[in-house]
């Protein structure tokens, strides 16, 4: 009774542990030949965070990551627009963080590993098709380094956790095509620099057509007294400027964005010495796919970015595919590896993560920075001048509200995945 994952990234390692907890096997299939840490920052958010913690993996999480303390917006001159405290600080039972992809996806990967056995980790193989068969399902998979065969698999379900370029969800929807690319690119990178505000917060500066985030991912100060900050830096394109899918994820060149960010220098916050001193950035276009009207068919389901691609906005896309493998395994065990777990996990899960797909084209909680854009361009004296405080706690409000994620509810829910105790480490 083994459950077959496509995927090795945080979604699907999450549900491989997540399914040992409740005593079920899974194998974890990846394409890549080895697994790992790329990437560069991202938030877990308290709801995805509890998760992980109902995993046993709290130690590791505050041995690499950092507590978010708070979330502010700024003006593209620096002022302060809203801001509002995050994790333990904002109520929450849990916190929030702050941590390397990588770093969170080696986590997952180590405990996964010791927990599961390495010899259901397996890489270099990459799905090239799937039965159904009178006891469940079978995956076959090629190495697609070389195109040679990898092997066949029998399992009870297969699940597709293999992202935004799923090779499940591409065979499901053949004429769905390439991701929607909105016409925003994002610049990416982490650099050594000094702490800034509270050093433990979150900061977006700017408005829908020029944008900077950026906060810290290392608890810990280096020899020189420097932290890891991560940072992205986005920008509306012009409608001429063509991207192409092949250079997805490629090094950028700092002429290319920089010069739109030269005069970015706050009082609190150096931003082109933050680009400038950055040792290796990325570019990344900003895309997203049309939801779809289901994910489930057979002994198949779609799971994280292969369900649900989203702009990366609000910090929702890892802390929505830990919520897609925690939903999943309930499901599991209330139903067993079968279609009515995968039917009544989608009945759930898709609608949720649609709205939040639909939102985060609108910009989510980042649309207050346009609205004071929009009013005030030339700047303002205090931001209650352009925006009432009702209207920002109105935004900031409606988006915990779709994503999950309101205090009070979340604080009253019980875990997803109710099992005994003493189990729940695995």
């Amino acid at each position: 009774m083994t459950v077959l994952i496509a995927g090795g990234g945080i979604g699907g390692l999450t549900l491989a542990l997540s399914l040992h907890q409740i005593g079920i096997a899974a194998k974890v299939f990846e394409s890549v030949p080895a697994l790992k840490p790329l990437g560069v920052g991202i938030n877990v958010l308290p709801h995805a965070v509890r998760e992980l913690i109902e995993l046993g993996l709290l130690e590791q999480l505050d041995a690499s990551g950092v507590r978010t303390r708070e979330l502010a917006f700024f003006s593209k001159h620096g002022k302060p627009i809203w801001s509002e405290p995050r994790g333990i600080e904002a109520g929450y039972k849990w916190p929030q963080f702050s941590i390397h992809r990588g770093t969170l996806q080696q986590i997952l990967l180590d405990a996964a590993t010791e927990r599961l056995g390495a010899e259901n980790i397996l890489t270099s193989h990459h799905l090239a098709g799937w039965t159904e068969t009178p006891n469940g399902v079978r995956a076959d998979f090629i190495d697609k380094a070389t195109g040679q065969p990898a092997g066949s698999y029998d399992g009870t379900v297969l699940i597709a956790a293999d992202g935004i370029h799923s090779a499940i969800r591409e065979k499901l929807y053949p004429q769905e095509g390439p991701p929607i690319w909105n016409g925003r690119i994002l610049w990416r990178g982490v650099t050594a620099s000094n702490a800034f505000l509270s050093g433990r917060t979150m900061i977006m500066a700017g408005h829908e057509i020029l944008k900077f985030v950026c906060y810290p991912i290392s608890k810990q100060p280096d020899a020189s007294g420097r932290f890891q900050i991560n940072w992205v830096a986005e920008r509306h394109m012009p409608p001429t400027y063509q991207w192409r899918r092949e250079d997805y994820n490629r090094s950028a060149r700092l002429e290319d964005f920089l010069p739109w960010f030269e005069d970015w220098k706050f009082d609190w916050l150096d931003v082109p010495g933050l680009i400038r001193n950055c040792t290796h950035a990325y570019e990344y276009p900003l895309v997203d796919r049309d939801p779809i009207p289901r994910w489930t068919f057979g002994l198949t389901t779609l799971i994280g970015d292969a369900a649900h691609p989203m702009y990366p906005i609000g910090s929702n896309g890892a802390s929505q595919a830990i919520l897609d493998a925690r939903v999943l395994t309930r499901e599991i065990l209330a139903h067993g590896p079968t279609n009515a777990a995968l039917v009544a996990y989608e009945a759930e899960r898709r609608p949720a993560t649609t709205d939040l797909v639909l939102l985060n084209r609108r910009n989510g909680p980042e649309q207050v920075m346009q609205i004071v854009e929009e009013r005030a361009p030339d700047g303002y004296k205090v931001v209650t001048d352009v925006l009432s405080l009702q209207e920002l706690e109105d935004i900031a409000a409606n988006y915990k509200r779709v994503a999950g994620f309101q205090v009070e509810g979340l604080n009253a829910k019980p875990p997803i995945v109710q099992i005994a105790a003493a189990t729940r480490a695995g």
